[in-house]
């Protein structure tokens, strides 16, 4: 039986889109639940605190939508915050830096 949940997929803004389509190309059948936090983005400026908290309440998000992983489609997240998501949430947590390294 397959896992229904999606993939739960975040970014600062709308540039994660990109990561959601490869996603698409490869995994057609998968559901992906899309967020993009337009309302605080550009994160490059913010403070690794402020970055860690945002990140921490998208992947919360995404929780409640019962995302099965989540793929942290922003850079500064993932250069910032990947190891206190991946102790915050039970799902895999993927970062953008980890599959381009």
């Amino acid at each position: 039986m397959s896992d229904a949940r999606p993939i739960g997929v975040f970014d600062s803004g709308i540039g994660g889109l990109t990561v959601v389509k490869a996603l698409r190309d490869v995994l057609p059948n998968e559901n992906i639940f899309y967020l993009g936090d337009t309302a605080r983005v550009p994160y490059g400026n913010k403070s690794a605190d402020a970055v860690e908290r945002y990140a921490i309440e998208l992947a919360d998000m995404l929780m409640r939508e019962n995302a099965k992983l989540i793929v942290v489609a922003c850079n500064t997240v993932s250069s910032v915050a990947i190891p206190k998501l991946r102790k915050h949430v039970s799902v895999p947590v993927i970062g953008v830096i980890e599959p381009g390294a």
